[in-house]
């Protein structure tokens, strides 16, 4: 006759085991990361909003929005919301490309796509300026057409698209590679049209990455300074961008008015970010 536990209590308890981490305890970690985080980001940025709340507040709203300052916005957040959004059509097909197709140089395709991480920002704008000019090799096909690219909103818009693809592409091919091309062709076998395959099995198991690689590249291409100055023009009311509008303030030792740029892009910039990771993570419960 075998012998039965009449309750829980009375089974033989295993004794519990820790395991030893590689890495030190979460008060050590924890700490750490808070001190870097202070000292590379919270530091310097409570510092700007000290500087910036020394003036009186109508100071403070004239320094912030006067026209200049608004078009300078508009400028900066409208072209990098837009060159996001180009590098978010044509990233993904670069991205499925890589992982799904071979084809001949695809290695040095593959190192041209993180050209822009490696290239110093002055390069990358000087090398735009030079080609998209109206008697560069791109703006002089351009300008009999009436299209002038360079020293205009749009050659601000090509420029933010050049450093912004690679957060794209480089986002996406690790999920790519994870998403077998065993569902896609499962979906063929249920009566799925290559339009149904894409709507409603691709694209919903990418928006999650899809989602962080434009913030990403809408974040990069936000506070871009390097690349865009050659190319801008940078007449003010109309090819003047936001980060340029800092560094005339910062000459003009008017601090405080610096400060304040940055603030109100600071404020704009985690309000949009703050909105992108909400439906990212939206996009993530429906494809859970």
């Amino acid at each position: 006759m075998t012998a039965t536990y009449a309750d829980s209590r009375d089974k033989p308890r295993r004794p519990l085991i820790h395991r030893r981490s590689a890495i030190p305890g979460f008060g050590i970690t924890m700490g750490l990361t808070l001190a870097t985080l202070s000292l590379i980001v919270l530091i310097p940025l409570a510092a700007v909003g000290l500087k910036a709340a020394e003036q009186s507040p109508a100071d403070f709203l004239h320094a912030a929005f006067n026209e200049r300052a608004l078009t300078a916005y508009r400028l900066s957040f409208g072209a990098a919301f837009i060159a996001a959004a180009i590098n978010g059509v044509f990233g993904l097909l670069t991205a499925w490309a890589l992982v799904r197709y071979e084809f001949p140089l695809k290695g040095l395709v593959n190192g041209l796509i993180d050209l822009p991480f490696a290239l110093p920002t002055a390069v990358a704008g000087i090398a735009l300026a030079t080609l998209y000019a109206p008697n560069g090799w791109i703006g002089s096909l351009a300008e009999p057409a009436g299209l002038k690219i360079a020293y205009t909103p749009l050659g601000v818009v090509i420029a933010l698209t050049f450093i912004g693809l690679p957060f794209i592409v480089r986002t996406l091919e690790p999920v790519m590679r994870d998403l077998s091309a065993d569902v896609e062709e499962a979906a063929a076998s249920l009566g799925a049209g290559r339009l149904d395959t894409i709507a409603r099995v691709i694209l919903p198991a990418l928006a999650p990455a899809w989602l962080t690689g434009f913030a990403l590249a809408f974040a990069r291409a936000v506070g871009e300074y390097g690349s865009v100055i050659f190319i801008a023009g940078n007449m003010p009311y109309k090819s003047e961008i936001a980060p340029l509008l800092i560094v005339i303030e910062l000459e003009q030792y008017d601090y405080a008015g610096a400060a304040t740029i940055a603030v109100v892009m600071l404020v704009v910039s985690f309000a949009m970010l703050f909105v992108i990771n909400a439906v990212q993570a939206w996009a993530r419960r429906l494809s859970a």
